[in-house]
C-alpha cells in the first residue's frame, strides 16, 4: 500500500490512476488493446449497433461463465453448464408450448431444473466425494440426454412472451445485455458482500484450512453447484430467447468458452482467485474476437486457431501468475511480500504479451487468410454455411466463391459449425456490416428467423440456401427438389428390394427442412409399396460418425434388414461401413445428395444409389440470384435445382 501511495503522489492525476487500472487486470489490459486494434482494422467494428452484437453475443457465455465462477473461485470445475442450458430451455418451452402451462411457472420450472441439475452434481462431489471433473462430465450427458428426450430430438417452439427476451427495449437496447449486466452483479454481490462468497474463497484457497476454521465445505459445495445450474438455467432462457426455440443440442461447447472466460478474467483454476468483473471481461474478449475475425473475414477455420491460442496463452498466464504469487485474490487479500513489485512486475509483462500476441495474430490472419473474395468489390454479399465439416457443403461454398468471382461481388463466408446459436451471431455480424444481400444455409429453419427477420427489417435481402427459413421474409429460395428426391430414393430402394423387405431410416438434423421434406418425400414415396416395412429410425445428424454410430446400434435391434435409406450420402457411407461385408449384397444402401464419395461408393457397388444433387450448381445459383437482389432487381421466390438417381445400372 505504501508503495502504491509513493507513486500515485509522483505522478498524480487521472492518466496515472487508468494506468494502474491497466497494469493491475491484464484482461482489461488485453480488451482495451483488442477494441483498438479493431477498430484500427475494420471501420464497421465500432459502429454502435456492432457494439450492441458484441454485447448481446457475449451474453450468454457471460452468464454461463459467472456461474463457473462460483465454482472456479473454490477450486472446482463444471462442465455440465452448456448440457443443463440446453435442458432448462427445453423444459421451459415443452412446458409452456406443449403442456400449457403458464410461462411464469414454465420458467421457475426451468430454474427448477438447472438448480436441481447443479444439486445433483453437488452432492456427487461432497457425498460422493466424485472429482468434479468426472461427476459434471456426468451431468453433462445427463442434461444432454434428458434435453434430447423431452423434446424428441427436435427444436420446440417457445412463447412470444420468452421471444421478447431476445429483444431490445426502446428499440436499441438489447434485453439480453440488461439480463447479463444483472447477472454479473448478482455473482459481484455473492462473491464480495456474502457468508457463501467468502466460504467459496477460502475453500478454493485450502480446504483443510477452511473446514478446521468452521465452514461446513460439504454444504458450501451445494451451494456453489447449485449456483452454477441456476445461472446455465437463466443462460439456456436466454439463448432460447434469442433463437424463438429450444434446441436439445444448443450450446454444445459452451461450458468450454465459460471456462475460457473466468480463467482469460484472471481467475486461477487452482483456487482462491476470481471476480465477477474479471470474468465479463473474460466473456467480453471472446466475443470481440469472434465478431472482429467474422468482420475482417478471416478465414472460418483459422478464427477456431485464434480461440484457441488465447485459451492456452491464458492458462500459460494463470501458471506464470500462481508460480510468481502474485494476482488478484478475495476481497481484502493482501498484496505480496518484499519481493511483489519484481513479481508484478513479471506477472504484468505476461499480461501485455497475451495481449500483443492476441493482437498479432489477428491482423496476420486478416491480412492473409480472407474468407472471402474479390475483396475490393463495391458489392459485398455474406454466406453463413451451416458446416463446413461436410463435403456438400464444401462443393456449396466452392461453387459460390467462383459465381462470385465471376461477377465480381465481394464474397464473405462463415461456418456455423451447426451451432445456431454462432450463425444468429454471424448474420447479426453481416447486417451491421450492411452486407448488400445475405445468404443463409440455416442450421436450424426455426432458430434463423429472429436474426433474419433483423436483417429484413434493416433492408438486406436474405436468401436461404438448400434450408428455409421459418417465420421470416426470405427473398428466395434455392434448393434442390428434397421432397421429389425423397420420393425416388424410396421408389428406387423399394425396386431394389423387389417390393418387399425391411428397413432402417437414418435422419438428418432436427429441424431442418432438408431433413424434413427428404423423411416427408421417402414417407410418401412407401406409401406406393406396402410391402417394404420401416423398423426403426434414428437421428445421426448428417453426419458420418454418427451414422456409423447409429446403424451399428440399430443392427443389434434389426440384424436381418434388407435396406438403409440414409437421408444424406454422409450417414450412408456411415451405414456401409457399419454394414461392412453386407453393404450392396445382402443390405442395399440408399443416399441422397451425389457427393463425390458417395459416386465413387455407388460406382463400387457398396451404395446401392444416391439421389444426386449439385452442391455447385447451388451454390452458383444462390450467389447469382443474391446479386440481382442486391441491385434490387426482381427474382423467384423459390428456385429449384434438379436432382437425379445415380445407380450402378
Amino acid at each position: 500500500m505504501a508503495t502504491d501511495t509513493i507513486d500515485a503522489t509522483k505522478d498524480p492525476g487521472s492518466s496515472a490512476a487508468l494506468r494502474r487500472v491497466l497494469l493491475d487486470n491484464g484482461a482489461l489490459s488485453a480488451l482495451v488493446l483488442l477494441v483498438a486494434a479493431m477498430a484500427l482494422l475494420s471501420g464497421d467494428f465500432l459502429t454502435t449497433d456492432n457494439l450492441l452484437n458484441v454485447g448481446v453475443q457475449a451474453a450468454v457465455t457471460a452468464i454461463l461463465a459467472f456461474g463457473v465462477t462460483f465454482v472456479i473461485v473454490s477450486a472446482g470445475i463444471d462442465l455440465s453448464v452448456g448440457s443443463v442450458a440446453a435442458l432448462s430451455a427445453t423444459v421451459l418451452a415443452w412446458s409452456a408450448s406443449s403442456q400449457g402451462l403458464p410461462v411464469w411457472f414454465a420458467a421457475l420450472l426451468a430454474l427448477t431444473t438447472g438448480v436441481a441439475c447443479g444439486l445433483v452434481s453437488g452432492a456427487l462431489v461432497s457425498f460422493g466425494k466424485l472429482p468434479p471433473f468426472i461427476a459434471t462430465l456426468a451431468m453433462l450427458s445427463i442434461g444432454r440426454g434428458l434435453a434430447l428426450v423431452i423434446s424428441q430430438g427436435s427444436p420446440i417452439a417457445v412463447p412470444d412472451s420468452v421471444s421478447g427476451l431476445g429483444d431490445t427495449l426502446g428499440g436499441w437496447l438489447p434485453v439480453p445485455v440488461i439480463v447479463m449486466v444483472v447477472m454479473g452483479l448478482i455473482t459481484a454481490g455473492v462473491l464480495g458482500r456474502t457468508y457463501p462468497g467468502r466460504a467459496m474463497y477460502a475453500i478454493g484457497g485450502n480446504e483443510e484450512a477452511a473446514r478446521l476454521s468452521g465452514i461446513r465445505v460439504t454444504r458450501q459445495k451445494l451451494v456453489v453447484y447449485a449456483l452454477s445450474g441456476g445461472f446455465a438455467a437463466v443462460a439456456g432462457i436466454v439463448l432460447a430467447s434469442r433463437l424463438s426455440s429450444a434446441q436439445p443440442q444448443a450450446a454444445v461447447g459452451y461450458e468450454l468458452d465459460a471456462i475460457a472466460a473466468v480463467v482469460i478474467g484472471g481467475a486461477s483454476l487452482s483456487g482462491g482467485v476470481g471476480k465477477a468483473s474479471g470474468t465479463l471481461i473474460g466473456a467480453l474478449i471472446l466475443a470481440v474476437l469472434r465478431n472482429g475475425l467474422n468482420l475482417l473475414e478471416v478465414s472460418a477455420f483459422w478464427q477456431q486457431v485464434v480461440i484457441g491460442v488465447v485459451i492456452a496463452l491464458a492458462v500459460l498466464l494463470d501458471t506464470v501468475r500462481r508460480r510468481a504469487g502474485a494476482g488478484p485474490g478475495a476481497p481484502g487479500a493482501a498484496a505480496g511480500g518484499p519481493s511483489g513489485g519484481g513479481r508484478r512486475k513479471a506477472v504484468n509483462a505476461g499480461k501485455f504479451a497475451l495481449a500483443a500476441v492476441v493482437v498479432a495474430a489477428i491482423a496476420f490472419g486478416a491480412s492473409v487468410w480472407r474468407s472471402g473474395s474479390s475483396g475490393g468489390a463495391s458489392t459485398k454479399v455474406g454466406l453463413s454455411v451451416s458446416t463446413l465439416n461436410n463435403p456438400f457443403f464444401v462443393q456449396l461454398k466452392a461453387g459460390a466463391q467462383e459465381e462470385a468471382k465471376r461477377a465480381g461481388v465481394s464474397l464473405t463466408v462463415t461456418d456455423a459449425q451447426n451451432d445456431a446459436s454462432q450463425q444468429a451471431n454471424q448474420i447479426q455480424n453481416f447486417t451491421s456490416q450492411n452486407m448488400k444481400s445475405i445468404i443463409i444455409n440455416p442450421v436450424d429453419s426455426d432458430a434463423a428467423g429472429p436474426s433474419v427477420r433483423a436483417a429484413d427489417k434493416a433492408g438486406i435481402p436474405v436468401l436461404a440456401a438448400d434450408r428455409g427459413v421459418n417465420k421470416a421474409k426470405i427473398a428466395t429460395l434455392v434448393a434442390s427438389d428434397n421432397i421429389t428426391g425423397g420420393k425416388l430414393a424410396a421408389k428406387t430402394l423399394a425396386e431394389r428390394l423387389g417390393k418387399k423387405g425391411t428397413i432402417l431410416v437414418l435422419q438428418g438434423t432436427p429441424g431442418t427442412s432438408a431433413s424434413r421434406e427428404r423423411g416427408k418425400g421417402f414417407a410418401e414415396g412407401l406409401e406406393a409399396y406396402p410391402g417394404i416395412k420401416v423398423v426403426g429410425k434414428q437421428t445421426a445428424d448428417f453426419d458420418r460418425a454418427k451414422g456409423l454410430d447409429v446403424t451399428t446400434n440399430l443392427l443389434q435391434a434389426h440384424p436381418g434388414i434388407d435396406g438403409i435409406f440414409a437421408e444424406n450420402d454422409e450417414m450412408a457411407l456411415g451405414a456401409v461401413k457399419a454394414l461392412g461385408s453386407k453393404a450392396g449384397k445382402s443390405v442395399a444402401v440408399v443416399g441422397f445428395d451425389g457427393t463425390p464419395d458417395g459416386l465413387k461408393a455407388v460406382e463400387n457397388g457398396t451404395l446401392a444409389a444416391t439421389v444426386a444433387q449439385q452442391p455447385k450448381e447451388l451454390g452458383r445459383m444462390v450467389v447469382e440470384n443474391a446479386v440481382k437482389a442486391a441491385k434490387g432487381q426482381k427474382i423467384d421466390g423459390t428456385v429449384k435445382v434438379p436432382v437425379k438417381v445415380v445407380t450402378t445400372k
